[in-house]
This record gives C-alpha cells, sequence and structure tokens, in this order.
C-alpha cells in the first residue's frame, strides 16, 4: 500500500508543476506551436533519463525513490495524452506543417533528452 501513495504523491507533484507550466507559457507564448507540452516532455524525459541513472550508480537507492520519482513524478509530469490531443488540435486547424515539426522534434528530442539524462553521469 505504501508503493501506491509514494507514486499517488509523486504523480500529484508532477502534475502540478505540468500545470504551473501550462500556467506560464500561456500568459507568454503566443506562438501556435503547443510550447508548454513541448517543453514538459523533453524535460520529463530528461528526468527519468537522470533518476535512472541515478538509480544505477547508487544501487542503495530504494525502489520507492524510484517510484516516486519516475513512475510518480515524471509520470505526472510528462503528458502524451495532451501531446496527443494538440497534435489533432494542429491538423484540424489546417495546421499540417506544425503537425509534423511538433510531432517529430517531441519524438526525437524526447529520446535525446533521454540518453542525455542516463549518460550525463559518465561525464564525472
Amino acid at each position: 500500500m505504501f508503493k501506491f501513495l509514494i507514486i499517488f504523491v509523486g504523480g500529484g507533484l508532477g502534475s502540478l508543476l505540468r500545470f504551473q507550466f501550462s500556467v506560464f507559457f500561456s500568459k507568454y507564448s503566443t506562438t501556435v506551436f503547443p510550447l508548454s507540452t513541448f517543453c514538459v516532455n523533453v524535460i520529463g524525459c530528461f528526468l527519468i533519463g537522470l533518476f535512472y541513472a541515478l538509480s544505477l550508480k547508487y544501487t542503495s537507492s530504494s525502489t520507492e525513490w524510484r517510484l516516486f520519482l519516475i513512475t510518480g513524478f515524471c509520470g505526472g509530469f510528462t503528458t502524451f495524452s495532451t501531446f496527443a490531443y494538440e497534435n489533432i488540435m494542429l491538423l484540424r486547424e489546417g495546421n499540417a506543417m506544425l503537425f509534423v515539426v511538433y510531432s517529430i522534434s517531441s519524438f526525437a528530442l524526447s529520446l535525446l533528452a533521454v540518453l542525455a539524462g542516463i549518460n550525463i553521469f559518465k561525464l564525472f
């Protein structure tokens, strides 16, 4: 039962931070490009890679910390459903080129961000 609780708390914190990103970007971004979701997903992917690498390097880190940070926090912070919804909205609004750019750049940069997060510890 404790594992459910720590995932719940981590997911809630990640979701709240994602919401704050949305509020910030809605105030300061005038672009049609879904910048908030794009940034959240790339940052979240970097964090997942980083937390995963930390758990490998420090094998004494508990399962609970991994569940809290990776499954909970990063799972709540990142958002594939919003990404998919925004892609559909771009297509419906006739922004096919922006749809392609958003989809490909999100996929590519998210994968690179995970790799960067994992490999950052090789520098130290």
